[in-house]
């Protein structure tokens, strides 16, 4: 029986998994009945040397720039700093460092030490960045650049090529936290038409989920089931990883790539199919 809220009746996936209780819970509060499958798990990078060996450069010797593609990445740095007595310094250096940041994200963790983000990038992408650099005297610079699982050479490479001094480091890893069948249970409700709105909130999980449903021999049933079903991603970067699948992602929020915003847009897209 419909509740007259906008969601009232309609099913949606979700794979979320540090927020996927408030994730949940703000789709249910528009009515929506939620199947909630934790796909991915941050955790630390899998080899810490190279990691505390940038932490030690960047507190020795800090870089002219620190470029800041997640939040989570600077959340990693400051927490192995922190295990290892580094902390006091490591917040020195930052606040020393002019720091470029991708999206949102990496600004909020930012202000949850103390500090604002010098330049940010008009789009939330790794173009976005590469434009920003564009437009910046690069030659002999050094500049420190946090990336994530999976991030391609682009932005290293960009800068290398103008001149400038790079030093990467890649702070944390993702691990698969439901198991194989839980998520395969997702996918086969997908296929069954069973699911009317499949969100993304991070590329890892979809890439979790191809490549289950491709080592199961499901993916092109899942592409052909997702191309009849709103495909909602959180931003660009994620949209960006669904097109790589195939996939496009109908639902995208403009400007603002947070929870709340995702949720709007997947609301006002099922109330327009209703």
């Amino acid at each position: 029986m419909s509740t007259g809220l906008p969601l009232s009746g309609r099913r949606v996936a979700l794979f979320e998994t540090r927020e996927a209780e408030r994730l949940a819970a703000m789709f249910r509060e528009q009515g929506a009945e939620v199947i909630s499958c934790p796909a991915m798990t941050i955790v630390p990078a899998a080899d810490p040397l190279p990691v505390t060996a940038w932490l030690e450069r960047f507190v020795s010797r800090p870089p002219d720039d620190l470029i800041l593609l997640t939040g989570e990445g600077l959340a990693q740095l400051h927490a192995v700093a922190g295990m290892g007595g580094d902390d006091a310094a490591f917040l020195a250096a930052l606040a020393g460092v002019r720091t470029i940041t991708r999206g949102p994200k990496p600004a909020r963790a930012l202000r949850s030490l103390g500090l604002e983000p010098h330049l940010r990038a008009a789009t939330p992408t790794t173009d976005g960045i590469v434009e920003l650099l564009s437009g910046l005297p690069l030659r002999g610079r050094r500049i420190g650049v946090q990336l994530y699982p999976g991030a391609t050479g682009t932005i290293p490479e960009f800068l290398a090529a103008h001149g400038a001094r790079p030093d990467a480091v890649t702070p944390y890893d993702y691990a698969p936290l439901v198991s194989d069948d839980a998520l395969d249970a997702v996918i086969g409700r997908i296929v069954g038409g069973e699911i009317d709105a499949v969100v993304f909130t991070s590329a890892a999980q979809a890439r979790r989920l191809f490549e289950l449903a491709q080592a199961r021999s499901e993916a092109g049933r899942l592409k052909s089931a997702m191309a009849r079903t709103a495909v909602a991603a959180v931003g660009p970067v994620v949209a960006g990883a669904l097109a790589q699948h195939g996939v496009a992602a109908t639902i995208v929020p403009h400007g603002t790539y947070f929870m709340k915003p995702l949720v709007t847009a997947v609301t006002d897209a099922l109330g327009r199919r209703a």
